[in-house]
């Protein structure tokens, strides 16, 4: 009974935790928010950036690559860098 138990609850935990994943997005910024770290691309794609990344050498209309994880809703840039 105890092992019954034991594999119901470890599968309602596996079953409910977040998959994060990595991915790149190339794209024009819309908007850059300095307060709140957020760039908006023209996609309609929006990233939070770690306070560490300098968002002020960026300008609004510059083509970038955006590196990002994404955990359910939430996508976290790791690295932006000026599209080639």
């Amino acid at each position: 009974m105890r092992m019954l138990v034991g594999a119901v609850l470890a599968t309602a935990l596996l079953g409910s935790a977040s998959i994060a994943y990595a991915a790149d997005a190339t794209a024009k910024i819309k908007s850059l928010d300095m307060t709140k770290s957020m760039v908006t691309l023209d996609n309609g794609s929006s990233y939070m950036a770690p306070k560490s990344m300098k968002l002020s050498d960026f300008k609004v209309g510059e083509k970038v690559t955006v590196s990002y994880t994404k955990i359910g809703d939430k996508m976290d840039a790791t690295s932006i860098k000026p599209a080639t």
